[in-house]
């Protein structure tokens, strides 16, 4: 008699005790106490992604990534520039993909964490972090071994660096948490979960809630963009064969997520900012609409080049169905800087963005011999306009 084919056992990875990075000796002060801020600057990046082959980096699990390195380079040498400005930077922003495998924890101790703790020990930055496919997978799956135990490794490597459970600005159980600085507030969220109801609950709770006299200015920061035009838009590069038009383009569930549950949340709450990475290089996009008379502007910046890999641009995104969903709010997107077609239009690079009031700027900077300069112009800067402007 034929018996029932039992299920495959689930590939439990080596256990690995990972070590909290350090964090830096002056943490960012009680929001009570940077209120009266409204000038000072913060950097993003994204996609370090320690444990990838990259042309100066071995294929080796737990190597350092020499790519990261340069990034972090060029960004304490930022810091260095900026400490005795008017805009000094007060916090890192890292949009996720830190390691290559986050169930490996030896990828977190060998080949990041020392890294990150120059930021943070050597020029005492605070830094936040908010997860990538390739730290806890991007399975929903109650009990998921994978995206358990890269999870774990995860939230503990980064355990002294964002708030704690129990804090109200944390939300227990999730690497999705809150925090507020001078004018700013910032929302990290677990994008690889973007359907998550309790994730979007407790997102939508702290937007309703938050007092906007005292933060003006909402960022929100998470892995998968809602636009990007790289190898995961989904987009079709070319015309289908004798038809002269593009395939369906074939977006990943977080992207339609991203655009169908929160887009329309920051839109309600007037976000003004949202980093995000999973593209190995740099898009930004705007996105203006309407509400209630007034007219207004959410940039969506796309840094994916903190080390992994270079991806160059494959295609436009179809946002026809997503515009016209935003019709009532008359919302439009602005493709503003495209990547390259070769690896070498699209430089490992981190981003500083600096808040003057309610004015945001941008400037990207590469690492590579020759300045990174992809807006308009050919520079490596732009200013962005006011929170709000008259329709």
């Amino acid at each position: 008699m034929a018996t029932a084919q039992q299920p495959a056992a689930p590939v439990i990875p080596a256990w690995v005790d990972v070590k909290p990075i350090a964090p830096p000796r002056t943490p960012l002060p009680p929001e009570a106490a940077s209120a009266p801020v409204t000038r000072y600057s913060f950097l993003a990046y994204g996609d370090t992604r320690t444990g990838s082959a990259t042309a100066t980096s071995p294929d080796d699990a737990q190597a350092p990534n020499a790519e990261h390195a340069l990034v972090m380079d060029g960004m304490l040498a930022k810091v260095k520039e900026l400490a005795s400005t008017a805009m000094p930077v007060r916090f890192v922003l890292q949009s996720g993909d830190a390691v290559l495998r986050g169930v490996d924890g030896g990828r977190f101790n060998v080949g990041f964490t020392p890294i990150i703790e120059r930021l943070t020990v050597g020029a005492n930055i605070p830094y936040f972090f908010s997860v990538g496919n390739h730290d806890t997978t991007s399975a929903a799956t109650a009990g998921d071994p994978q995206r358990a135990i890269g999870l774990h490794n995860t939230l503990t490597a980064m355990s002294k660096l964002i708030p704690a459970e129990g804090s109200p600005r944390r939300l227990n159980g999730y690497p999705t948490y809150a925090f507020g600085y001078g004018n700013m507030f910032v929302v990290a969220i677990d994008s690889n979960i973007a359907a998550d109801a309790i994730q979007l609950s407790w997102v939508a709770s702290q937007l309703e809630r938050l007092d906007r006299e005292r933060y003006p200015l909402v960022a929100v920061f998470f892995h998968h963009p809602p636009f990007s035009s790289g190898p995961h838009s989904g987009a079709s590069a070319d015309p289908v064969p004798g038809t002269g038009r593009k395939a369906a383009d074939r977006p990943e569930a977080q992207t339609l997520a991203i655009r169908n549950l929160y887009m329309p949340l920051f839109r309600k709450h007037h976000v003004r900012l949202l980093v995000t990475g999973h593209e190995h290089h740099y898009d930004h996009f705007v996105e203006r609409y309407d509400d209630q008379g007034v007219a207004y502007r959410m940039d969506v910046i796309v840094t994916g080049g903190g080390g992994a890999p270079i991806a160059t641009y494959y295609g436009e995104q179809d946002l026809r169905a997503y515009l016209a969903a935003g019709a009532p709010a008359n919302v439009k997107v602005e493709h503003l800087v495209k990547p390259g077609m070769t690896p070498e239009e699209n430089p490992h690079h981190f981003v500083v963005i600096q808040v003057d009031g309610t004015k945001l700027s941008v400037e990207v900077v590469g690492t590579g011999p020759t300045p990174f300069t992809p807006y308009p112009g050919g520079t490596s800067k732009l200013s962005l306009s006011d929170v709000r402007r008259s329709s």
